[in-house]
């Protein structure tokens, strides 16, 4: 009858392993968001054709995105952690460098 009993505490989808990880959880869901960033700024400049400032916007995020993603991928301790991560790499890199980065 153990299993039936509930802590009180609620579990993140991100703590699988039943264990709190607050700071890696924090850098997965910044790389996430600034790769997701990173991604509609490279469709509106890819589409309507913006300035050099949007360009180098998505570039910026899109390098936070991979490099804070590369070491934040290292530490992680969760399956769900890195499938996050590598979502927001990916994103980053996909669109939001394709203009050329820092030489539009």
């Amino acid at each position: 009858m153990a299993e039936g009993v509930r802590t009180g505490r609620r579990q993140s989808i991100l703590n699988t392993d039943g264990q709190p990880h607050p700071v890696e959880n924090a850098m997965t869901i910044l790389v996430l968001v600034s790769g997701l960033v990173s991604f509609v700024l490279g469709l509106v400049v890819r589409n309507a054709h913006t300035g050099k400032a949007a360009i180098i916007i998505a570039t910026v995020t899109g390098l936070f995105a991979l490099l804070v993603g590369l070491y934040i991928q290292m530490v992680s301790s969760t399956r769900n952690q890195r499938v996050l991560i590598v979502a927001g790499i990916i994103a980053g890199l996909a669109i939001g460098l394709s203009k050329g980065g820092f030489t539009p």
